[in-house]
């Protein structure tokens, strides 16, 4: 069943369906969503699941967003009457699942919310109502009668601290909420067409789940003492019924290669408050670009000695500055600067909560004890932009740099000398690479691009994982590559060889004009293609972009491509 709202109106349509004996999920597609929780971008917008679980009690997997509240309540009543939901089930409280928690209460009240016990404290502050209540741990079950057990597994961090997967061992279907899930938008209810929807499955993980990885890894061997798994009932986009082995073990190959970072950086945030769980998602996707590990802790929630395990054992500290009012908060930032040592890297940011702890006696307390500057203190005083995601993405990355600098020297000097000089004897061209998405910008000087395809026509770049574009060139994507002038070239690679602090704007003083896919065109370039991201490779430390060619132009027909010579095979 769908249904669906005004045309005139963005399009968000709900669609219900059997998955299981006695199980219904009630799927609210969001069509047109472009920009999601830690403002990463995404072509195909996202669902939001929610699932009805009918024994002798009555069960529902948490609830949808708000911005669905009518077609949501109108599907629910038409599914069931609310007052007979015995359990709302909490996964965790981020408002996109719980959005309509205080909804669901009013048409139920006799209902018992489920959850974590940190679950439910962020409720009591959400709905500022009583309700019945049932905090459950790692192996806790719930019996609803007619075979329909469930068994719940701590899975924090993934990716708020409250997070807790259900497991029905009557269907053998695990309700997992953000993990496994991506942010994919369709009609098909499970995973048919893997080939489809793999690009975002990925990005969701390097986004959400990567900083985390360590959590992962923990909730999978959790899940690996429950019975068998046939269905992954996620909260975002095609459920997981035809490729479960496939994807799971992906989750576990990618956390396996987080976890062996030889260096990592801990990031401190205050859940529930400002801004500070999604920019601090934005900086921990950075670090991560880079290859370094990323621990993710809760301020607000943390335990003091495991405060003292991860500061001790990490190259660098992030920290965004809790609430004033929050003493646990401010007892764990006094545990960090007592576990901190000289010589890690440090960067502190605001969360814009309008009670933010001021950040310069604290970073001056971190520079007195010997710490570096990661990137230098961000200050926001305004909602978040796009430009205030990039910004902290790219501090993220600068952080990461920081701390593999001496290790990519090191590698770097351990190439057999006669296979460095011969790998160096491999030209190429010299190009910049542009893109815009929404009011993000980027650019980057290449020199690992070749022709790849006749049919469609289509060319390959090799882009560093560390790369601020990185992010700029997913699947769907759409980019300019310039092609420079032999002769005329040295201006405009000095200019893009620059390191740009975070947040700076790439093409400032440089000349460009809009092509048709919005990216920008180096006027002084020699020729320029269009291009759309249709296919992406990954590499130890690049990932190949292959992408078909949508229109281009040469500025000068009797003019060369400029030709990059090395003589050396272990850099650019």
């Amino acid at each position: 069943m769908v249904l669906l709202t005004d045309r005139s109106q963005k399009r968000l349509t709900i669609q219900t369906g059997e998955i299981a004996a006695d199980t219904t999920t009630i799927r609210s597609l969001d069509w047109d969503r472009d920009r999601f929780d830690i403002e990463f971008g995404l072509q195909n917008g996202t669902t939001y699941n929610s699932f009805l679980i009918r024994g002798e009690k009555i069960a529902l997997v948490d609830t949808s967003h708000e911005k669905f509240r009518q077609l949501y309540l109108d599907t629910l009543k038409g599914l069931i009457d609310p007052p007979k939901i015995d359990y709302l089930i909490i996964s965790h409280t981020e408002p996109d699942h719980s959005g309509l928690v205080k909804d669901v209460l009013q048409l139920a009240p006799d209902v018992t919310v489920v959850g974590a016990k940190v679950a439910i404290q962020f409720l009591e502050d959400f709905v500022h109502q009583p309700f019945k209540r049932q905090i459950v741990k790692n192996g806790d079950k719930l019996d609803l009668g007619n075979g329909h057990v469930l068994e719940f597994v701590n899975a924090p961090n993934l990716h708020w601290p409250d997070t807790i997967f259900s497991y029905d061992a009557g269907t053998q279907v695990i309700f997992t909420c953000d993990a496994f899930g991506m942010h994919y938008c369709s009609e098909s209810t499970f995973d048919e067409d893997l080939s489809r929807i793999e690009p975002d499955y990925r990005f969701y993980y390097d986004c959400l789940m990567a900083p985390n990885a360590r959590s992962v890894l923990s909730a999978l061997k959790r899940m690996g003492e429950l019975g068998e798994v046939k269905m992954v009932a996620n909260g975002h986009g095609p459920l997981l019924r035809h490729n479960v082995e496939e994807l799971v073990s992906r989750y576990r190959r990618w956390s396996q290669a987080q976890t062996k970072a030889e260096t990592s950086v801990v990031v401190f945030y205050a859940s529930d408050y400002g801004y500070s769980d999604r920019l601090s998602q934005a900086l921990a996707r950075g670090i991560t670009k880079t290859g370094v590990g990323v621990e993710m802790m809760d301020l607000k929630s943390a335990d003091p000695q495991e405060v003292q395990e991860l500061v001790s054992r990490a190259g660098g500290i992030a920290i965004a500055m809790p609430p004033v009012s929050s003493k646990t908060a401010a007892a764990a930032v006094g545990t960090v600067l007592a576990a901190a040592k000289s010589k890690q890297a440090i960067g502190i940011f605001e969360s814009y909560g309008g009670d933010d702890e001021p950040i310069d006696p604290l970073l001056r307390q971190l520079r007195d004890l010997g710490l570096k500057e990661g990137f230098p203190a961000i200050r926001v005083k305004d909602t978040p932009t796009e430009a205030t995601y990039q910004l902290f993405e790219e501090a993220g990355t600068d952080m990461g740099q920081l701390l593999t600098r001496d290790r990519g020297i090191k590698q770097r000097k351990s190439l057999d000398t006669e296979l460095d000089k011969a790998l160096g004897r491999i030209s190429g061209g010299l190009y910049i690479i542009t893109a815009k998405k929404g009011d993000i910008k980027g650019a980057m000087l290449a020199s690992w691009v070749s022709q790849a395809s006749f049919q469609p026509l289509g060319l390959t770049i090799a882009v560093a994982k560390d790369r601020a574009i990185e992010s700029l060139m997913q699947v769907g994507d759409r980019f300019v590559l310039n092609i420079l002038e032999e002769g005329n070239y040295q201006a405009l690679m000095k200019h893009f060889l620059k390191r740009f602090p975070p947040g700076a704007d790439r093409f400032a003083g440089v000349k460009t004009q809009p092509a048709e896919n919005g990216s920008p065109i180096l006027t002084d370039a020699l020729a320029y293609i269009e291009c759309k991201v249709s296919s992406r490779m990954e590499l130890s430390d690049h990932w190949v972009v292959y992408a078909t060619v949508d229109a281009g132009r040469v500025s000068k027909s009797d003019a060369l491509t400029a030709v990059h010579h090395r003589k050396v095979g272990n850099y650019y």
